[in-house]
């Protein structure tokens, strides 16, 4: 009895075992391949419980969800010349499981060659552009060159290349100076030659604002000569009507301005004769007070003016001392 119950409990576990091995559980996020020694012999890619062989049959589960790769940093050399270290990642999809274990098996050696097709496909693209194309807006054109690339390489491999992208892209360490003092050079080489263009446009602004000054002044001259000469001829003309009309007043009014002009200032010193024009209006308005007052008749019915005063008598001499009387016997 006992024996019986002791085979009965091993066939059960026996059973249990063999039932346990031949189920198998497919998850949402996975797909399967079902191996008989070492062959392909079933792909599961749909989820839940599975049956399969036994003991001659494994499982091998494969990810359906995106999977990252991270290449190692790669040095590529640009078409100027230029040198970066250039860190990518890379994200794939295994979309034939079948075809994924006849190529590479697992996933490690599948991250191993991806990442070589990146490398391959960074120093292939990136060589026929500068660092100033990565930089700019044509870096995206860039970047869908890389990823087709990427993708040729990598289907067949049954793998479907998401996306390909450069984390960073820095100068090499050992090349930084350098690049820096190409920079500077570069920029010292830019702004001398915009210097210069200033210079050059300086010295025509400054050229055409000379001749501009000297046409203006030569035009503003001519036209100042022309108003002085109709100046000077209408005062010539004034000046002529008035004397025309009133002679004396004239000549009494150009005195004054003399007088005003000569003994105006202060500290001047004049040695001149009282008798001469100069000082003819100072005793007399008329002018003739130092000119002998000539006769003259005047006809009957005309007023004429009153004689000038006569000069003052001079002052008598000093009497001079008799002689004295002549001695006895002294010559008359």
């Amino acid at each position: 009895m006992n024996a019986k119950l002791a085979a009965l409990g091993a066939a059960i576990v026996v059973a249990g075992l063999v039932l346990a091995d031949s189920l198998y559980t497919v998850d949402q996020n996975e797909q399967a391949l079902v191996l008989q020694f070492g062959e392909v012999v079933k792909v599961e890619d749909e989820p839940g419980l599975k049956l399969k062989l036994p003991i001659i049959q494994n499982v091998q589960f494969y990810e359906k969800r995106v999977l990252d790769v991270d290449p190692p940093v790669e040095q590529v050399i640009l078409s100027d010349q230029r040198r970066l270290d250039v860190d990518s990642y890379a994200r794939y999809r295994i979309v034939d499981p079948l075809l994924f274990f006849q190529s590479v098996r697992n996933e490690q050696i599948a991250s191993t060659r991806i990442s070589s097709f990146v490398n391959n496909a960074l120093r292939n693209v990136l060589g026929n552009y500068t660092q100033l194309d990565v930089l700019s807006e044509q870096r995206g054109p860039i970047m869908r060159s890389i990823r087709d690339q990427v993708e040729s390489n990598a289907k067949p491999l049954g793998i479907e290349i998401v996306d390909v992208r450069i984390v960073r892209a820095d100068v090499p360490e050992g090349t930084v100076q350098s690049v820096y003092d190409r920079m500077r050079s570069e920029r010292e080489r830019e702004a001398a030659q915009y210097r210069a263009q200033g210079e050059e446009y300086s010295l025509q602004i400054r050229s055409r604002a000379d001749r501009d000054v000297t046409v203006l002044k030569a035009e503003a001259e001519r036209k100042a000569q022309e108003l002085r000469g109709q100046g000077d001829a209408e005062a010539i003309r004034v000046q002529a009507e008035a004397y025309g009309a009133d002679p004396q007043f004239f000549s009494f009014y150009r005195s004054l301005q003399a007088y005003q002009n000569t003994l105006g200032t202060t500290g001047t010193t004049l040695v001149l004769s009282p008798k001469g024009d100069f000082f003819k209006y100072f005793n007399d308005v008329t002018g003739r007070g130092l000119v002998p007052a000539v006769t003259q008749e005047t006809p009957p019915g005309t007023n004429s003016a009153p004689p000038a005063p006569a000069p003052a008598a001079p002052a008598p001499a000093p009497a001079q001392p008799e002689p004295a009387p002549a001695a006895p016997g002294s010559p008359g």
